[in-house]
């Protein structure tokens, strides 16, 4: 649900479930959560689903990590959605910042005073324990089925698995030919933790935010292309099929039926190992969502995550 305009959620969501599509991936910061509960209600009343057929993920903003705040912010997600539970809740970012109250301005997005000055961001000194124990709340009290991370390393993951009552169910991490991350995948795997990618296309989201060029498309690979044309498949449907290939999970965003349908018409067909091994060998490490870039061009405040 990632930049998908107000007005044009509900129809998305209809148009989605129709297709076939049971899993929706929201969040707070995306500030459509109203909209989306909006659609959802729509499809279960007019029967095309029960909910327990869908899958419904939301995420805990960075403002919101105090343990007394975890609640509210899911509570509030929950209202928005029009729902009792959430099938899974995940922390946005390793990321803690001042608290803004919701009278005062939802979703808060990253400026604590968008009207100051110099408007920058707010960090605060909340240990990742803090927030997980307020998550692990969630589960015990019913409010949420599943937790789990965004934008987690290794090392995080590490610390969090060794004081973690409730362990991670899921990582969403940015994932696509350009960006493999082998390593995290691996670990993952071996953690029983279910990796999920965001961005699976790669440079697509980000050209209209200016945080891609043109040239950094991997849907106009040769490579991609190659495999493509052989099979009989659209480029974009051999990436998405290779993410979910090697076991990953995909949230692929698209506001377009054509593009819904297309997504999801990649369970008719296999890649080689070679297919695999050559996209695969596209990566290049390169990150588009990484707030030691944007934080710092968009938001005036220096703010890397990642090494």
């Amino acid at each position: 649900m990632w930049k998908v305009d107000k007005p044009a959620v509900p129809g998305l969501i209809r148009d989605a479930v129709e297709v076939g599509y049971r899993h929706f991936d929201s969040a707070a910061d995306y500030g459509n959560e109203k909209e989306t509960g909006e659609g959802l209600q729509a499809v279960l009343d007019a029967g095309l689903c029960q909910r327990e057929d869908l899958w419904v993920t939301s995420k805990l903003w960075n403002t919101y990590h105090e343990r007394d705040h975890v609640r509210h912010a899911c509570e509030r997600s929950l209202a928005d959605l029009g729902l009792d539970y959430l099938d899974l809740y995940l922390v946005h970012f390793p990321i803690a910042l001042k608290y803004v109250p919701f009278e005062e301005r939802y979703p808060p997005e990253w400026f604590y005073d968008p009207n100051a000055e110099n408007p920058k961001m707010e960090p605060v000194k909340v240990p990742i324990s803090e927030t997980w124990a307020g998550m692990e709340e969630l589960v015990r009290d019913g409010l949420v089925k599943n937790i789990g991370v965004c934008n987690f390393g290794t090392s995080l993951l590490r610390d969090l698995l060794s004081y973690a009552e409730i362990p991670p169910a899921v990582l969403q991490v940015e994932s696509h030919p350009y960006l493999t991350q082998e390593k995290l995948l691996r670990f993952c795997e071996q953690q029983g933790i279910v990796y999920t990618a965001f961005s699976p296309l790669g440079a697509l989201s980000y050209f209209s935010l200016g945080m891609a060029e043109e040239n950094e498309s991997v849907i106009t690979e040769p490579t991609v292309v190659e495999i493509a044309e052989r099979l009989g498949k659209t480029p974009a449907q051999v990436v998405l099929r290779w993410g979910v290939q090697r076991n990953t999970a995909i949230v692929p965003k698209t506001s377009k039926r054509e593009r819904l349908e297309e997504n999801l018409a990649i369970f008719d067909f296999e890649l080689t190992a070679a297919d695999m091994d050559a996209i695969s060998g596209l990566n290049r490490n390169r990150r588009f969502n990484d707030p030691g870039h944007f934080c710092e061009e968009a938001f005036n405040t220096f703010f890397p995550i990642y090494e």
